[in-house]
């Protein structure tokens, strides 16, 4: 079967499993029967000549090859829906949809995301705001917002226990890292030891809602020396190139560092690593939201990022 062949139903597929995280989520959105999307999948991949869903026991997740083709899937699906749309003679679909935002989501997808949409669907407006993970969950549950950009570290758990539970899906899956002065001595190498952060001064913001004292490296087995404390994560960097001291920060912020840092991946101990989750209650979403959430994943597959289950 060649690609060029594939059904566009094949595709909606695609798209539920890598947006539910299972075949049996994905099979209750769409209607249809676990077998039939098995089958829908296997179609697919067979076709592909490649694996697209990496099964495993918490989910399916996109392989390497099953994310070129959902980045391509999602163009092809959205410009049918618009098809649709024109030739049932209805307007483009407008409106305002309110955004939240943790802070390294506003400085590396935020951005290219919206201005996408812009492109896309220019009647869709929206309003942001920047916040944390605890905040940004209450603003969800009082209705405030309409979709959040939430963090998770491990063991990720739901960032509340409120019921019904919130609709997470992880867009980015990437490893913390350190972000330390070019001239500093754990800045010759390629990756910093675990064992050498000991004794450093540390440039961290206010203890999140466990306790953790983001910025500084988790666990360490020494009461950590803060020089410096501030919210922005630009701040931050900027403060680490002043050579005042080391600050934690996600794989993607090398692309946004400012002259003279290094963002390293730290050696050694536990493996840490944050998840990006887009969240929204659990009620059918309007079309400009659903139009945001779309342009959100499209611009988390572009970052090259590992999806999460």
């Amino acid at each position: 079967m060649d690609f060029t062949d594939v059904s566009l139903t094949a595709l909606r597929v695609l798209r539920a499993v890598a947006e539910q995280g299972t075949f049996t989520a994905a099979a209750a959105s769409l209607g249809y029967t676990q077998s039939a999307v098995s089958r829908q999948i296997a179609a697919i991949e067979r076709a592909a000549g490649a694996e697209l869903l990496e099964r495993r026991r918490d989910g399916a997740r996109l392989t390497a090859a099953g994310r070129i083709v959902m980045r391509r899937a999602t163009v092809v699906l959205d410009e049918i829906d618009q098809a649709a749309r024109e030739l049932s003679g209805l307007p483009e679909p407008g409106g305002t949809v309110r955004l939240g935002w943790v802070p390294s989501a506003g400085t590396t997808l935020v951005p290219p995301a919206l201005a996408a949409l812009r492109r896309s669907a220019p009647n869709v407006h929206v309003i942001s705001r920047e916040g944390g993970t605890p905040a940004l969950t209450r603003a969800l549950r009082a209705g405030s917002i309409d979709l959040a950009l939430l963090s998770s570290a491990p063991p990720f758990r739901a960032p509340d226990t409120e019921s019904p539970p919130l609709v997470l899906q992880t867009l980015t899956e990437r490893a913390l890292c350190l972000a330390v002065p070019a001239q500093h001595p754990l800045a010759r190498g390629d990756f910093i030891d675990v064992d050498d952060l000991r004794g450093q001064r540390w440039i961290a913001g206010s203890p999140n809602s466990s306790g953790l004292v983001l910025g500084v490296w988790p666990g360490l087995d020494e009461r950590p020396e803060i020089a410096h404390t501030a919210r922005d994560l630009l701040a931050k960097l900027h403060l680490v190139a002043a050579g005042c001291g080391l600050t934690t920060v996600s794989a993607a912020m090398a692309a946004v560092a400012p002259p003279g840092v290094r963002v390293l991946p730290v050696r050694g101990g536990p493996q840490e690593t944050r998840r990006l989750l887009l969240a929204r209650l659990p009620e059918p979403p309007a079309e400009p939201v659903r139009r945001l959430a779309a342009a959100l994943r499209t611009a988390a597959l572009d970052t090259g990022a590992v999806p999460g289950p």
